[in-house]
């Protein structure tokens, strides 16, 4: 199966789904979806499409707290990040951890740093920040000033 065969059978499962698709390069796609569709589409991309789970990483914007994961079909050398974006106030997402083990300390780390909640993680004790800041402080959180403010 090549890259747009992989890319056109992601659209049709998830086209409700899908924000956006951004072709960063031929060999790395950044597809935006609805944060509550990030298991199905995990799943999907393991199970049925042949991908693996390589990491994940987060970011504080303007927009919300964004989590890219990223997956890798090494037969093809094809890199597609799944990006989200999590609401401002309550970050929340479901856990990738009961899917892929490796998802586990990255999560934790995620929550430690951004205070973002892993729904259904099995263990979001600190992992690496034990009594370096105060409880219920996440150092990687951003303060942006209001539109009001810049004026």
């Amino acid at each position: 199966m090549d890259k747009e065969l992989n890319i056109e059978d992601f659209k049709k499962n998830f086209k409700s789904d899908i924000l956006e698709i951004i072709e960063k390069n031929p060999r790395r796609e950044i597809i935006t979806i609805k944060s509550e569709s990030i298991l199905p589409v995990a799943k999907w991309l393991y199970k049925e499409a042949g991908f693996r789970f390589i990491i994940a990483s987060a970011l504080h914007t303007k927009r919300g707290f964004e989590i890219h994961y990223h997956f890798s079909l090494d037969s093809l050398g094809l890199i597609l990040n799944i990006h989200v974006i999590l609401d401002k106030v309550k970050p929340e997402i479901e856990s990738l951890s009961n899917m892929f083990n490796a998802s586990n300390w990255i999560e934790r780390e995620m929550h430690e740093l951004f205070g973002i909640n892993f729904l259904n993680h099995p263990n979001q004790d600190k992992l690496i920040s034990e009594g370096n800041w105060a409880e219920g402080v996440y150092p990687f959180r951003k303060e942006f000033k209001s539109d009001q403010e810049k004026r």
